[in-house]
């Protein structure tokens, strides 16, 4: 059992664990996870931790079919830049292993940010804290656990 799940259990909050196959070769664990089970990938958010440019780190949620616009996230954070954290500071900040980082549950509180859209959505699923392992819960549950704002962040590809 992860911390993300045991955060939720602790709430009595209703949710849904699912484990899944990895493809080995593939470094797209968002995408892995919603053709495995067989998610609309648009409803299944990724945890991605950036630095502001004054240092601070934040997590940022996003589907998994869309990029996270940095600078979208730096004007909902209040500061001028951002990008991307390395991998080390977002796996020491968070507690989890790169492609299984979850926002729920993590080691230190970060200010949380996640894409609007997942106001349209009944239901979203999130890394449960392992590759390999996915959690399913109610938007709304899952932004009063991280307090995240909810702002414009997704970034999708124009259709050729």
């Amino acid at each position: 059992m992860t911390p993300a799940v045991r955060l939720l259990e602790s709430h009595d909050i209703p949710h849904d664990v699912t484990a899944y196959e990895l493809d080995a070769a593939s470094e797209s664990y968002g995408l892995d996870a919603a053709r495995a089970l067989s998610l609309n990938p648009a409803a299944v958010f990724k945890t991605l931790l950036a630095q502001l440019d004054d240092g601070r780190l934040v997590v940022a949620m996003v589907p998994v079919d869309a990029t996270l616009d940095l600078k979208a996230l730096a004007k909902a954070a209040g500061a001028r830049k951002a990008r991307m954290a390395d991998i080390a500071a977002a796996e020491r900040s968070t507690g989890y292993q790169v492609g299984g980082i979850s926002p729920l549950g993590q080691k230190k509180s970060l200010p949380s940010f996640i894409d609007a859209s997942v106001l349209t959505l009944d239901r979203v699923h999130v890394s449960a804290g392992r590759r390999g392992l996915e959690l399913t819960l109610a938007p709304t549950d899952l932004i009063a656990l991280t307090q995240a704002g909810t702002h414009p962040l997704a970034r999708r590809q124009e259709a050729p």
